[in-house]
């Protein structure tokens, strides 16, 4: 049994069974994921994944042992992997941020320019995806800062801090009938064809249950993950864009407007997560405290050394 064996089965439970995708996130070939999950069944003397023909449908209960098991043991391999870099590479490495195209596009930057300055030797790396995705990167040890609006909190292998509260705008073309309003409302923009984000990210949640709440169904004509996606399509005129306010930074010569819709929705918090129990670099709470001057040094130390998984993270949104 190699370490190679125990990636392969915790990628094939990620990647849905997809050999091929399992072969491309570990550099290998699928000829070589084949052989090296029946060499693991040939030694177990057991079937670890559910079989029609050549494709995998899921594990056997076996499997979903030896999965639970395999994800430990790589987890533990990666703290000791970490703890010989602390101790060896105090001031250069690499740090890993997954996060959301809104902030990266919009939030961070400041940040990034103050960390490169303390910072120098430390390469910085930018993963985006949605909150799910964030979520299991940070989780698996794949980035060392997971941050986005959803999904963070209350997730039982990660620390989750609040950096800041946040409010949607809309977007419209200059002169659009909305820009008239005297109070804007859920009703008079429920009259319109909206553009926003997908289900999942920067804050759609709220956007959806401001609506439900006032007996409205939004004609949601088109969702995206990325917030320039949402005003290019404003800007073509085919609806009303609901964006976060920091998405919504408009030059002088732009063809839009943009109108204060903070009484429509309710607030949203941006997080920063990590992995609870994992060791880190004196460079990531660095980030961290440059994130946000109010978040105690000490308590997030408290709180991410923690391993009582039974311990629910604090809401801050309530």
């Amino acid at each position: 049994m190699n370490f190679q064996q125990l990636k392969i089965i915790r990628e094939a439970a990620r990647c849905e069974f997809n050999l091929t995708e399992v072969a491309n996130t570990l550099f290998t070939s699928q000829s070589g994921v084949s052989r090296h999950i029946r060499d693991l069944e040939d030694e177990l003397g057991v079937d670890i994944f559910i079989r029609r023909g050549k494709r995998l449908l899921g594990m056997t209960e076996p499997g979903k042992a030896l999965l639970a098991i395999a994800e430990r043991i790589l987890d533990e391999a990666s703290r000791v992997r970490r703890l010989a870099d602390l101790f060896t590479n105090e001031t250069s490495g690499v740090l890993t941020i997954a996060t959301t195209h809104t902030q990266a596009r919009y939030s961070l930057p400041k940040v990034i320019k103050a960390f490169r300055a303390l910072w120098p030797q430390v390469r910085l790396e930018l993963n985006q995806g949605s909150p799910q995705e964030i979520v299991a990167m940070v989780a698996a040890g794949e980035a060392d800062i997971g941050i986005a609006s959803e999904q963070l909190v209350n997730q039982s292998a990660l620390a989750a801090f609040p950096w800041f509260s946040w409010h949607h705008a809309l977007l419209v073309p200059k002169g659009h009938e909305l820009g008239q309003e005297q109070e804007l409302t859920l009703a008079a923009l429920s009259r319109y064809p909206l553009i926003t984000y997908r289900q999942g990210i920067t804050g759609r949640s709220r956007v959806d249950r401001a609506f439900q709440a006032a007996g409205l169904k939004p004609d949601i004509i088109l969702s995206a993950q990325d917030s320039d996606v949402v005003k290019t399509y404003v800007d073509l005129g085919l609806g009303v864009g609901i964006l976060a306010d920091q998405a919504c930074q408009l030059d002088t010569q732009s063809a839009l407007t943009r109108l204060d819709a903070r009484h429509l929705f309710e607030a949203s918090t941006v997080w920063l997560a990590l992995k609870r129990g994992q060791l880190q670099r004196n460079y990531v709470w660095q980030f961290l405290e440059l994130c946000s001057a109010n978040l105690s040094l000490e308590e997030m130390k408290r709180q991410a050394l923690s391993v009582q998984e039974e311990e629910p993270a604090i809401d801050f949104q309530i």
